[in-house]
Order: structure tokens, then sequence, then C-alpha cells
């Protein structure tokens, strides 16, 4: 089987790299990629957003299996372009993406399905926003209701700063706060069956502690030992599948990954949002423990027939990712500055590229997460170490990286 994969980010590099070792997978190949993808795929110069593009690519090719990594393409309308070409695809329909692309549309659909979720308002005016907060009250949550690369969502104590996002976004949705750990958890669906898998822990702040702005992830880790151990039977139950039902009585069936963003309250799992693609960087984790050859799995999603593929199984031990980030970032990222030391991780730990290009015979960054160190072990103290002291072998001027990533797990 021939598999294109579109995107160009450390969850794209995760899948390209987690396809190439499925035995059933003779090719792969992505659009647009990046320098370390180049390595395990061949790219093409083909702009993800662009469904025509990406369809007309995946005939050309003859491929077996598109897999749509972010969510912009999928919004954009990719996998139906993409399944109306006659090749199967892993990804939502537009229509289904709006899960992520609009919060106020997930809202409504957790709503229909009587799934465990915050209490929330949709706002346009100032008016309407200022008077959601006060009935929430602090800490406030403000979440812009397009798509933002999962840096529109602003939690805070100061009232003021909420009603500037709100200002800056202008259709919002206010939230009461969900205290508890987060928990990220995708689930495979096919249209009407869904599988979990491994339960995963982003680190969102940009630094140390949890401080500083909210950034796309900074760090992830898997398995969560002290997580419920009937935690993904259960979101399955109360959320997945009610919501997986929903949208298929509505006409449009959930074909991709759905990723759940929980917060595990006093009340049990509630969730704080719906993405409609995998997460970065849990995936870079979660693959890593997969053991079930990814290829098939997900063809089994796109043709509808995952209710027949048998149950998942999963690698022993632990996996720990460290995002090494550009200077400035989670602002305007610098770029271009040259990355060395790659060639010096090994062992219990590899790279995953993110934002980077390649520069002649050099490695530089090209955007603001540009690299995905993940380290490996038989338990989370033993990853920790190995992705750790990876970082401590690449060098590139102005990077920085959170020091405490699934510090709290130990």
């Amino acid at each position: 089987m021939r598999v294109l994969v579109i995107g160009s980010g450390g969850r794209e590099h995760a899948l390209c790299r987690a396809l190439a070792a499925d035995p059933e997978v003779t090719e792969v190949h992505c659009a647009p990629g990046n320098a370390g993808i180049a390595r395990v795929a061949t790219l093409h110069a083909v702009t993800p957003t662009d469904p025509d593009r990406v369809a007309g690519l995946a005939v050309e090719l003859g491929a077996g299996l598109v897999v749509v990594g972010p969510e912009a393409p999928l919004v954009a309308g990719v996998a139906d372009a993409v399944r109306a070409a006659g090749v199967p695809c892993f990804g939502p329909s537009a229509e289904a993406a709006r899960i992520e692309g609009s919060k106020a549309f997930a809202k409504e659909i957790m709503a229909a399905a009587g799934v465990p979720t915050a209490r929330s308002r949709t706002c346009v005016t100032p008016e309407e926003t200022a008077a959601a907060l006060d009935e929430f009250g602090a800490p406030y949550v403000v979440k812009d209701d397009g798509l933002a690369a999962g840096k529109g969502v602003v939690v805070t104590g100061d009232r003021d700063e909420a009603l500037r996002h709100a200002a800056a976004c202008g259709r919002v949705v206010i939230e009461e706060f969900l205290d508890g750990p987060e928990v990220s958890l995708f689930a495979l669906c096919d249209g009407s069956t869904a599988v979990p898998l491994q339960p995963a822990q982003d680190h969102k702040r940009a630094y140390d502690g949890d401080e500083g702005p909210n950034t796309g992830g900074m760090g992830a880790y898997t398995p969560l030992p002290w997580a419920p151990a009937d935690l993904a039977e259960r979101v399955m139950a109360e959320t997945v599948i009610p919501t997986v039902t929903e949208l298929a009585r509505r006409g449009t069936p959930y074909t991709g990954v759905l990723f759940v963003g929980l917060a595990l309250t006093a009340d049990g799992p509630k969730v704080i949002e719906f993405n409609a693609r995998f997460g970065d960087p849990e995936t870079q984790v979660v693959l890593d423990r997969l053991a079930t050859p990814l290829g098939r799995l997900l063809l089994a999603c796109a043709n509808g027939t995952l209710g027949g593929f048998g149950p998942l199984s999963w690698r022993e031990g632990a996996a720990v990712t460290v995002v090494v980030a550009a200077e400035n970032y989670p602002g305007e990222p610098v770029k271009g500055d040259v990355i060395e030391g790659l060639s010096d991780v090994g062992g219990d730990a590899y790279v995953l590229h993110s934002g980077t290009a390649a520069d002649g015979d050099r490695v530089v960054s090209n955007g603001g997460r540009v690299l995905s160190v993940v380290g490996t072990g038989p338990d989370v103290a033993a990853a920790r170490a190995a992705a750790y002291e990876a970082v401590g072998r690449v060098r590139m001027r102005g990077s920085h990286h959170r020091t405490d990533i699934a510090s709290r797990a130990l």
C-alpha cells in the first residue's frame, strides 16, 4: 500500500515514521513535509489546504490511503475531495471537522449527545462577553470560536485580559473553568465504530511550572501511571460513542481521529475541547507505544471496517517527548537558525522534526516548535531521562524548552 500523509509538523513525522514501519506499507509520501520527514518519505510541494491539488496528487501517486494530519486541510474539505476522487482517506469531512473548526458547534454536539463538559456561552458582543465572564467567574476561560493553531484559548484571573482576548477574536465561547489534571485521549473512528488509543498528557504553557502563554504544546508523555484504570473505557462510553452517534444521526459520519481533551474533575472526566486530528506533541509518544501496524489500522477506519479489526496491541514501557522551540516562540519565531547535534542522538531516544527545512547539507529552523525529542524506557522516569539527555545533545541558537515535562508523574 502506498500512503500519502498531508502536513509538515512533528505529528506528521511521527505518522510517517510509524507508517514506514508497517510491513504492508510499500511507500510513504508526504506533502509538503519537512527536513526530517524527507528521510522516511518522498516529499511533494503541494499546499495542504488545496483540496483539488491534494486529491490530484493522491490519484497521480496511486495512493491506497491518504492521512490528513492538520486541522486546517480538514476544515477546508481536503478529505471530501480525496474521497470524491475514489481514494480512501483517514480524516473527517469538512462538515464533521467543524467539531474543531467551531467551538460553538462542538458545544452544540456535546449538548445534544449528553456529553459531560463545562457550562458555556457563545458571545459576539462585548456586553455578552462581560455578562458571561461575570456569570462563570474567575479563572476566566475564553476560546476563539474558530481555528487558532492551539493558541486561541486564554485562561486567566485577569478580567481585562479576558475581555481583550475576546475582543481580538470576535466570536468566542466563554466557559466555566474545569479544575483537575488534563488528559488527551485519541479515538479512532470509522463512522460508526470507535476504539481508544493510550491516554497521554500534554504541557501547554510555554515555561516551567505551567507558566507563560499557551502554546501548541511543549511536551507530552504516556502512559499516565496516576490516571484511573478505567479512564479510556469511561470516556468512550460517556463521550466518544455518544458524539460519534450524534454526528452520524445528523448525516455527517465521523471518519478519522477524534481528539478528546479532558479535565479529570472531582465529578469525573469532562470535555475541555474536541479536535478533529491527532494532537501534537501527544501523537509523538502515543504512536511510539502502539505496536499494531498503523497503516492497516488507519485503512480500516477509512474503509469502515474498524469493527472487525480486532484489539490493539501496545509496547511495554513509556515514552516522553520534549519540544525544542525557536527563539521568541510562542510569539513570532526566529527562523533560519542552524540545528546541530542531531546525529549525536541515539540509544533510547530519537528526534522528530516539527518546524525544520533543509539548507544545503544543513538543517535549519523553520517554525516555532522546531523539534520533538522522544525518549523511551521501561517507565516514565527512564523515558524522561532519555529524552532530556538527548535534548542536551541538540544545539540551536536561541532555542528554549521546558525542563519539567512529565515531572509531576514522578
